[in-house]
């Protein structure tokens, strides 16, 4: 029997050859960073299961905003560490609050050549810790959608370009959408944290942004991490209720339900690489057990390949300086 003809390795002999031949490309254009914005001023406190994250004030978060331009990175989404936490979370939707004020310095700074992306959810500014409103150990879901819709509008009024609800209502993407066009804020889009599960990766975010639930956990609003079909109807309904972006999040223990939304969906895909995947890598890297610029960017394009349009990552910056040299 003669050798097969077909020759595979022969487009991966050199690495000229392999970037000439790559199907799935990695561009800072790709990124979405998280940033956490805290009351004060000077303020940078590191997030220690996140090295190399910091709370943020304002000032430092435009300092560091002019890098994260500078990579060519388009967008940052922002998280809130509120003065106060109350059992409606308040602060919300004030606009004197960190995000809020935020986004206006951004925007002042930095005009259109940053996407500024908010986060809007009430977990960081309840006291309780849950994503809306509470009542006899019960997260409410209509009363809550009044309050998501305050604070996107908020955020909207503050400059915000795209409004991402994360707390996983029901109904809460078209109530917030009537809730913005009615407020005159028809061109702000909405990113839906669509397929949003009940994961165990979320650890180091709830150091980072204070919100870790008083009681119980999250588990009766966010998504069963078996369940791939419900996954789809939890978009599909996102999609009917007016969301210009779909989310998967968490994205590498998810990548069969975002590689199943893409061949499902045509809206641009976001999926949210989250603080556990991060740290996970980030703490096999510190041990020399893996490659850790090799196995970051192995997992951003892993990310890519099964379909995200857009990736938001803690590695942002990191990879962005890699693509760089290349």
């Amino acid at each position: 029997m003669g050798f097969p003809e077909r020759r595979m390795r022969r487009m991966r002999r050199t690495d000229t050859i392999r970037r000439m031949v790559r199907e799935t490309r990695l561009s800072p254009d790709d990124f979405i960073l998280p940033m956490f914005v805290a009351p004060g001023s000077g303020v940078r406190k590191p997030i220690g299961s996140m090295p190399g994250h910091f709370q943020l004030s304002v000032d430092e978060a435009v300092k560091d905003c002019g890098e994260v331009v500078g990579l060519g990175i388009p967008a940052v989404i922002l998280f809130g560490i509120p003065e106060r936490k109350d059992p409606l979370g308040t602060e919300a939707y004030s606009d004197k609050a960190p995000v809020q004020r935020a986004v206006r310095a951004l925007k002042k700074t930095f005009g259109d050549s940053l996407c500024v992306v908010t986060d809007v959810c009430m977990c960081e500014y309840t006291d309780h810790g849950h994503c809306g409103v509470v009542e006899k150990g019960e997260v409410l879901n209509d009363e809550t959608l009044e309050l998501l819709a305050k604070e996107a509008v908020s955020h909207a009024r503050a400059g915000a370009d795209i409004v991402a609800p994360s707390d996983m209502m029901d109904g809460r993407i078209g109530f917030i959408r009537d809730e913005l066009d009615e407020a005159g804020f028809d061109h702000v889009a909405i990113m839906a944290y669509a397929a949003k599960f009940a994961s165990g990766f979320y650890g180091p975010f709830r150091e980072a942004a204070e919100s870790a639930p008083k009681f119980g956990d999250r588990r009766a609003y966010q998504m069963d991490p078996p369940n791939a079909r419900e996954a789809l109807m939890e978009m599909l309904l996102d999609e009917e209720e007016g969301a210009d972006i779909l989310m998967v999040k968490p994205a590498g223990p998810y990548l069969d339900i975002l590689r199943a939304a893409r061949d499902e969906f045509d809206l641009p895909l976001a999926a949210y690489q989250v603080s556990g995947e991060f740290a996970t890598i980030k703490a096999a890297a510190e041990r020399g057990w893996i490659d850790h610029d090799r196995v970051m960017m192995e997992s951003l394009v892993g990310i890519r390949r099964a379909g995200a349009d857009m990736i938001l990552t803690y590695f942002a910056k990191e990879a962005a300086r890699l693509l760089g040299k290349g």
